[in-house]
């Protein structure tokens, strides 16, 4: 491998990786990016090879009938790879599989290119259906309460949210801008949201899910930290779930434009108060630090299979039980190092750890 393309793979894979032709025709390669062997990261190459009865496969006995079936079992079983394969990432480095036909730089779409189908909940902005856009990719509509939002606004940040790209974020395609109410399209998700499902089906989820939920939340979570963006109200009820069990952040960076929030203090000011920290509960002060406080109550949620935090607790005890340093008990499904995790994301806020995944190998 020349060192400059090496090199250049290096940066992409990040995370992830990739499925590539490889110099011998018609045979495929699965690079991939670890931590396991290396601090600094490190890239291994596995070839997928056919056995003499016409399956692939990357490791011995376990045998598929086609590529994207071992890949699909390879993301949540290593199996005789270094690692488990976290998440594709294309040849710009942008994660796949993404809707194809849908721009980067199209960030508007026209309505009549979109079909309604059936209704799929409400939320704080409005009416959310499962639709189809251009009668083929399957997406996520959600109608804009009018009045509910400072719209202006939000169409300038929607160009900026339409360019972040993270498999453990739910990527927003565009906007509906010709008719009210305002339409955002997206990804649509097809077990629907996170805390419907841990109180749904938890019990039977093993551990090792729960973990590998919280370690989704996590790196959209992270990503959303370098790309400078804050999410402000960081919950369960946020995070989608997909047919394959994975979780995705959604709703970032929308908080802000919201004009009515069911979560009011005695003050005026709007936030999640059972999901925020001291210093955003006395001062209204958001920052990435905030987030991680969200994050360690969200790891709550997951292992109290869809309890609610502090659930006898008025928001005015609330406000009062953090301030005097009280925190949330430990999950029954939590081990004392998982919870350990957690009540370091409950820290005061000189104290709280940066992102966990750079922290913490889960």
């Amino acid at each position: 491998m020349f060192p400059a393309v090496e090199s250049k793979r290096f940066q992409l894979l990040r995370g992830g990786f990739m499925v590539r032709e490889s110099s011998q025709q018609g045979v495929y390669t699965v690079s991939l990016y670890t931590k396991t062997l290396s601090s600094n990261g490190d890239i291994r190459h596995y070839q997928i090879k056919i056995s003499d009865t016409g399956g692939f496969f990357l490791a011995e006995k376990h045998t598929f009938s086609s590529i994207p079936d071992v890949i699909h079992y390879h993301e949540h079983n290593a199996a005789g790879l270094v690692t488990r394969l976290r998440y594709a990432v294309g040849p710009m480095g942008r994660c796949v599989p993404a809707t194809s036909g849908f721009s980067s730089e199209k960030w508007e779409i026209n309505p009549s290119e979109l079909t309604f189908m059936k209704e799929l909940g409400s939320g704080q902005f409005g009416l959310v259906r499962l639709g189809k856009w251009r009668a083929q990719h399957r997406v996520a509509i959600k109608a804009i309460r009018e009045g509910a939002m400072y719209e202006e606004d939000f169409i300038e940040e929607a160009k900026v949210m339409m360019r972040l790209c993270h498999p453990k974020l739910v990527q927003l395609y565009g906007v509906c801008l010709q008719q009210r109410p305002l339409l955002i399209v997206a990804e649509f998700m097809e077990n629907g949201c996170l805390l419907n499902f841990l109180r749904q089906r938890s019990r039977a989820l093993r551990d090792a899910w729960l973990l590998s939920m919280c370690q989704d939340v996590c790196e959209g979570m992270e990503y959303l930290e370098r790309q400078s963006f804050i999410h402000r109200d960081l919950a369960a009820r946020n995070c989608l779930v997909n047919d394959h069990n994975v979780v995705k952040v959604c709703d970032f960076g929308m908080t802000r434009y919201v004009l009515d929030n069911q979560y009011t203090s005695s003050s005026g000011t709007k936030f999640p108060v059972k999901w925020s920290p001291p210093e955003v509960l006395h001062y209204s002060k958001y920052s990435s630090k905030s987030d991680v406080w969200s994050f360690g109550v969200v790891m709550w949620e997951i292992y109290s299979e869809g309890r609610t935090p502090f659930e006898t607790h008025s928001n005015l005890d609330v406000v009062n039980d953090i301030t005097r340093g009280v925190r949330l008990y430990r999950p029954h499904r939590a081990s004392q190092p998982l919870y350990a995790i957690m009540y370091r994301c409950w820290h005061e806020v000189l104290h709280r750890y940066r992102w966990l995944s750079e922290k913490y190998t889960f």
